[in-house]
């Protein structure tokens, strides 16, 4: 007799025989194959599903179509029946963002119990006398028209008491697996998955499963939130950039040719927007078509000098200033004396100014070619400094006057004094004499006189005379670091007659 051929029992052959043909010695096998090949699939499904969730989470452009397919990857990672996915935003609000069921069952029944226990927990926590989010020894009133009036318990957390009545809206023949969505050590959501079996417990794998699907959904939540932070900061970056060529505008683009002087300026702000301010105004600006930037020829008309200091820094006060300057410069034309000229405009930018309470301290001047007589009226401004050539000595420039926007009626002193060939005057702000170095001393106005002091007698022309002061200052305060404060200078020089 020919021996009979039986296949491997692991064999693909072995699958098609009858199990009444094979030895009951193989069964065992055989089941135990199948049970490693179910395994097998599962592992080979839940990871195309969490491969699937990771190439997601780096290619998605909007969070709300990312967070859609959550409770779906959710229930097939843990083989649940449904999942539910809730978010917390800052202010505490619970909204139910999506929520996903198996074929079969009805996920409207799901939505309104789950929509149930949000508000019953989001009304219990906005009671007033309750401060949130210290849920102890403040008592809940019961809600006897209600189905879900289980109060919290003293102790019990927000998200305890949400799982509570999540549970308990869902009905005691639905298992509940709850989890925390954190962002930053913060609870920005819940993922739950549910199972429509009393019997039923969760396995610690599924746990660990559907954690994982939370911290890919937080990992998610935090990208968008921090794309819309860089969003916002490219859309202040841009406007900080506008306002600051704004402002570049309205500052004089170079010094004027004044009949007998030599200018120089600069500002240089701490930030994008400054509060600083300077300007030169003809006396008959108003009837030039050409802006006195440009001029060629040098005339001799009246020029007005001034430079100013809007209290803070940034938008706010650049705003300011940009506002100093065309009430001021529609000031100037009514040819008014100095003092005049300060009370009128204190008047005027008075109620913006309180309303915005900042103030601003501004010196105004008036140089006049003819005579070399500079008059001026100061708003509680640093006085500038006058380098007198024939004496080599230096005097404060300085007239009774309080800041512009403190007080409605406050009136201000004129002053003149005579220039002479030679002479120079800075005009600056207090971002020199307030600049600190690495051991907090500050510049100081000393150190600012001797300095000016220094480069008159160095006999230094006005451009010379800015770019060492300034240099000056950046020596005091160490090389690389920033002044916190806007600085600004004007220098004049009276020149010879000849």
């Amino acid at each position: 007799m020919s021996a009979v051929s039986v296949p491997h029992p692991f064999s693909e052959d072995a699958q098609l025989i009858d199990s009444d043909r094979v030895p009951t010695t193989t069964q065992p096998i055989l089941a135990l194959k199948e049970l490693v090949a179910r395994l097998h699939q599962e592992q080979y499904k839940v990871q195309n599903l969490l491969t699937s969730l990771g190439f997601a989470l780096r290619s998605f452009n909007n969070l709300n179509q990312f967070l859609e397919i959550i409770p779906l990857i959710a229930a097939r990672v843990a083989d649940a029946d449904g999942s539910i996915l809730l978010q917390i935003n800052p202010e505490g609000k619970i909204n139910l963002e999506h929520l996903y069921c198996q074929e079969g069952k009805t996920c409207q029944d799901f939505r309104h119990a789950v929509e149930m226990a949000i508000l019953e927990v989001q009304s219990q926590e906005n009671q007033p006398e309750k401060k949130k989010p210290d849920w102890q020894n403040k008592p809940i009133p019961p809600r006897l028209n209600r189905k879900l009036n289980k109060s919290l318990t003293p102790g019990q957390s927000l998200t305890e008491h949400l799982d509570q009545q999540v549970k308990q809206s869902l009905g005691k023949e639905t298992q509940l697996l709850g989890t925390p969505i954190l962002v930053k050590g913060v609870e920005r959501g819940r993922l739950y998955v549910m199972m429509h079996n009393l019997n039923y417990e969760w396995t610690p794998t599924q746990s660990k499963l559907v954690q994982l699907v939370a911290d890919q959904t937080a990992v998610a939540i935090a990208n968008n939130e921090l794309t819309v932070e860089l969003r916002k900061k490219e859309r202040l970056d841009r406007e900080l950039e506008i306002a600051s060529e704004i402002q570049l505008h309205l500052l004089p683009r170079k010094c004027p040719q004044i009949k007998g002087l030599e200018v120089a300026a600069d500002c240089r702000t701490a930030s994008r927007v400054g509060g600083d301010y300077y300007d030169f105004i003809r006396a008959d600006y108003d009837r030039r078509k050409t802006d006195h930037s440009c001029d060629l020829e040098v005339e001799q008309v009246p020029w007005s000098i001034v430079i100013g200091d809007v209290m803070g820094k940034g938008v706010p006060a650049g705003l300011i200033m940009t506002m100093t300057r065309g009430m001021l410069r529609a000031e100037v034309l009514n040819r008014h004396s100095p003092a005049r000229i300060l009370e009128h405009l204190n008047r005027v930018m008075y109620a913006d100014l309180e309303n915005s309470h900042r103030f601003v301290t501004l010196f105004y001047s008036e140089y006049d070619p003819e005579t070399h007589i500079l008059s001026f009226s100061n708003a509680a401004h640093n006085p500038p400094l006058w380098w007198q050539a024939k004496t080599k000595k230096i005097q404060r420039l300085d007239a009774m006057g309080m800041l512009i926007g403190l007080e409605a009626d406050s009136n201000y002193e004129d002053n003149q004094v005579q220039l002479s060939p030679g002479d120079r005057v800075i005009y600056y702000t207090d971002g020199f004499t307030d600049a600190v170095n690495s051991n907090g001393e500050r510049f100081e106005e000393e150190n600012l006189i001797r300095a000016f002091n220094c480069a008159c007698h160095q006999s230094q022309k006005p451009q010379e005379v800015v770019d060492y002061l300034f240099d000056e200052v950046q020596q005091f305060i160490g090389k690389g670091n920033l002044n916190s404060d806007d600085m600004t200078l004007v220098v004049l020089q009276v020149q010879s007659s000849d």
